[in-house]
């Protein structure tokens, strides 16, 4: 069969796996493809993550869009699979950096607030505003903005890059970032007071670790999150506050 199969076109194949619905078939045209998988890991590889889990994740990336590609609209496979695939990829690399304890409602609710805004922007030509936004997503603006700032810091740029774009010598945020904050320091030691933090709303334990973990000045925490930096001293104070309890009733 897969002699056949391999004087076939591609899209003869998924014409042929639409009307058949073969399993064969559809393992033989996944098997074809693996290397699409490779070709787009390779962005990867030089990361944190175990590059064979990013084949594995790549693989299920590529398992979608053989399931999901429908021939008859005239497009190439490699033009549909390859997006698919990185797509897997970085919401693996997303969900990787969700160290904080975010509530998942959060999460879901902020790659649906990014989608959304995408969509409205494209249609209206106009980023849109939080209400509308919170129409459309059938969420309060209170619910909205709380996703959408907690979920900012995670397509910022790498803390390690420097300032400036074009010289290799620019400082990096890290560089620049305030001092700590003695308050925090005197606190606890570092495993104490992550557990702690987690037990903090969820703005809040974005703001720690960025101001604490991360080692950002107050400006450039609320850079990164769209508020004030008044606002941002009054959480973090409210935040400190809160962790002292927790630590004290430990």
């Amino acid at each position: 069969m897969e002699s056949r199969w391999e004087e076939m076109s591609t899209n003869e194949l998924f014409a042929e796996l639409r009307e058949t619905d073969n399993p064969e078939l559809r393992k033989y045209l996944i098997k074809r493809h693996e290397g699409l998988v490779r070709h787009v890991a390779k962005a990867y590889q030089e990361s944190a993550e175990s590059y064979e889990d990013i084949l594995c994740v790549g693989r299920e990336g590529l398992i979608n869009a053989v399931d999901r590609f429908d021939p008859s609209r005239g497009t190439k496979f490699a033009t549909f699979a390859v997006p698919t695939i990185r797509g897997e990829i970085q919401r693996y690399f997303r969900d990787q950096t969700w160290g904080i304890h975010v509530p998942r409602r959060i999460q879901e609710l902020s790659a649906s607030a990014r989608q959304m805004r995408e969509q409205m922007t494209q249609m209206e030509g106009r980023p849109p505003s939080y209400a509308d936004l919170a129409q459309r997503l059938s969420v309060s603006e209170e619910e909205l903005i709380e996703a959408v700032e907690v979920g900012r810091q995670y397509d910022l740029i790498s803390l390690e890059a420097g300032a400036g774009q074009t010289s290799e010598e620019a400082p990096s945020y890290l560089d620049q970032a305030g001092e700590e904050d003695e308050q925090i320091a005197q606190l606890a030691d570092q495993d104490e007071l992550f557990s702690a933090i987690k037990q903090l709303p969820a703005r809040q334990q974005v703001i720690l670790v960025l101001r604490f973990y991360r080692e950002l000045s107050q400006q450039e925490v609320a850079r990164r999150l769209g508020i004030s930096q008044m606002h941002v001293s009054r959480l973090q104070h409210k935040a400190t506050d809160q962790l002292k309890e927790i630590l004290q009733e430990s």
